[in-house]
């Protein structure tokens, strides 16, 4: 960003719904029912509100394993079936069941150890998901990307060792594929073949400096990346060039996730604990916020089902 360029700035003070999540993820915008899609992989729910309704039309469906992120399945009413990210892999939610059914595992099924984290699907329709170690173990780079082919749904490792590997998405023309890892703190680049999907000429896009972790991002209709920021009570808006550009500010500390709804942009956190900060930071933690900041997120891809 040039010395003469004003960075944007947003404040957000109060939460649009606020239901305890221990770890609020994946904010998905549900276009054929208005509804905002989002998880709590600590406590394995999967929630959606009714944004026609507001905030007391959450509802939610608890699962037995850590649930990470959803997506929807092309051709199929999201309002019956949805792509989720689970423990071990990818599966199909029955939405009025509550059941689900893996379509596709990890390459290292008996890993107790490991567990899904954030994806999406991609131009092709293959989805994209990254591995990491499990709530309550100790930390280690163990985890992978994978990448579930859209031929055969089995999981390709694209990247390894990662320790917390984070958000996917593409740049507006779709020539350009994003992957936050988060402990590294950065967000990489490749070209992107919208041929056969090929990634080539890997590239640090940004670099982030500050006690914070970049988490999920979303990217808008003019290119611009939408970080949270886990433990910096902040959104980046990173420009095209991989310049900060705009700062969300946010009253808790852990934001996780992005999600565009028109030009509303909404964000789920995590919980802290209390002595983690300030009282009002812990008792709005684990809140899903929303602020207006004028711009469009871009649709997202919907993962091809084989059945």
């Amino acid at each position: 960003m040039s010395a003469q360029t004003e960075l944007q700035e947003w404040h957000v003070t109060e939460p649009y719904l606020h239901i305890q999540c221990a770890l609020g993820e994946g904010p998905f915008y549900e276009a054929a029912t208005n509804s905002l899609r989002f998880v709590d992989i600590k406590k394995h729910r999967v929630h959606w509100v009714k944004l026609d309704e507001g905030p007391e039309s959450v509802t939610t469906v608890q699962l037995d394993a850590p649930v990470t992120v959803t997506s929807d399945i092309e051709g199929v009413d999201p309002r019956e079936r949805i792509l989720i990210g689970i423990k071990y892999g990818i599966a199909v939610l029955d939405r009025t069941t509550g059941k689900y059914e893996y379509v596709a595992r990890f390459d290292d099924p008996g890993n107790e150890r490991l567990r899904s984290n954030d994806g999406a699907a991609d131009p092709h329709g293959r989805f994209w998901l990254g591995s990491m170690t499990d709530i309550g173990l100790d930390l280690q780079p163990e985890g992978h990307l994978y990448l579930f082919g859209d031929a055969s749904p089995t999981a390709t490792s694209m990247r390894h060792p990662v320790t917390i590997p984070n958000s996917v998405g593409w740049s507006p023309d779709g020539k350009t594929m994003y992957f936050t890892h988060s402990t590294e703190r950065t967000i990489y680049a490749w070209d992107y073949s919208q041929t056969d999907g090929k990634l080539t000429n890997e590239r640090v896009f940004y670099r982030h400096v500050g006690t914070g972790e970049p988490d999920g991002f979303r990217v808008d209709t003019d290119g611009n990346l939408w970080q949270a920021v886990y433990g910096e009570s902040r959104v980046l808006k990173i420009s095209p060039r991989g310049e900060l550009v705009g700062l969300v500010h946010l009253p808790t500390h852990n934001i996780t996730c992005t999600q565009f709804v028109g030009t509303d942009l909404f964000m789920t956190s995590a919980k802290m604990e209390k002595g983690d900060g300030p009282d009002e930071a812990v008792a709005l933690s684990g809140a899903v916020f929303k602020v207006d900041v004028g711009a469009r997120g871009l649709e997202p891809f919907a993962f091809k089902l084989q059945e």
